[in-house]
């Protein structure tokens, strides 16, 4: 098999701070492999038997539950590392990874992740910074899982979108993948029928496009007013207003 060029990593932020000559023994036990659209590159709960580097496309991260219900974690974006159970000393994958659009990824042995750590302090730091960012945002969903709104859950999964792989356009700020009103759902523990009426609305008004599989932000600044109102009503609301809506619902976590 060829070698792979280095310049595929070299101007990735996971292997900054490493010299050339690092960063093409870190490739020499790489492989790398074509993933067509909607096709699995692991499974949850699979013998975790390589790490990955996302090289092109987009990644959806899907956790299943006991009960069989589908849940997005996240969109893994180019350049990022994915599938790392050994830093997480784990022997098993605890997510799917699915491939949002064609995509093209390299891949380590697991068996080689804590020779790399050692032997590449660098890589290793950067490795260990994602995943504890990783863990940060799933916390950070958690608490809206549980304290909000489903509009605000939509508004603040759409801006982390827009955020992780917005591109300018002439209408807007575009998701630069195709994602479907049932992914959204997926990301939000709520139903394709509530996601296709909140958006729906918001492109009524101006806040969004939305294509077949495209979404595009046109007012980002409402976007973030809907997912943030929630916040600012419970943190003013009176003691005698708190009081008169106490028999509305608990926000939904499902």
């Amino acid at each position: 098999m060829a070698a792979l060029d280095r310049s595929l990593i070299s101007p990735l932020p996971l292997f900054q701070g490493l010299a050339p000559d690092e960063q093409s023994e870190i490739l020499r036990d790489a492989r790398s492999s074509r993933y067509a659209k909607d096709s699995t590159i692991f499974a949850q709960e699979a013998e975790a038997h390589s790490f990955f580097v996302l090289i092109a496309g987009h990644i959806r991260v899907v956790r299943t539950t006991p009960d069989g219900q589908q849940v997005i974690a996240r969109y893994i974006s180019e350049g990022e590392i994915f599938g790392v159970a050994a830093a997480l000393g784990r022997t098993t994958y605890p997510a799917s990874a699915v491939a949002a659009v064609d995509c093209v990824v390299l891949a380590w042995p697991n068996a080689l992740w804590p020779d790399l750590y050692r032997r590449f302090p660098v890589f290793g730091a950067a490795t260990y910074r994602t995943v504890g960012s990783r863990l940060q945002e799933t916390q950070t969903r958690v608490v809206e899982m549980s304290t909000e709104q489903v509009e605000q859950r939509v508004a603040h999964a759409l801006l982390r979108l827009v955020n992780q792989t917005g591109r300018k356009t002439d209408s807007g700020i575009e998701i630069d993948f195709p994602i479907s009103r049932q992914h959204i759902a997926e990301m939000t523990g709520t139903t394709l029928h509530t996601v296709s009426r909140l958006l729906s609305k918001w492109e009524e008004n101006g806040i969004i496009v939305s294509g077949r599989q495209r979404v595009t932000v046109k007012d980002a600044h409402r976007l973030v007013v809907l997912a943030e109102t929630g916040k600012r009503t419970d943190r003013h609301r009176s003691p005698r207003m708190a009081n008169s809506s106490s028999t509305r619902k608990s926000p939904s976590s499902t």
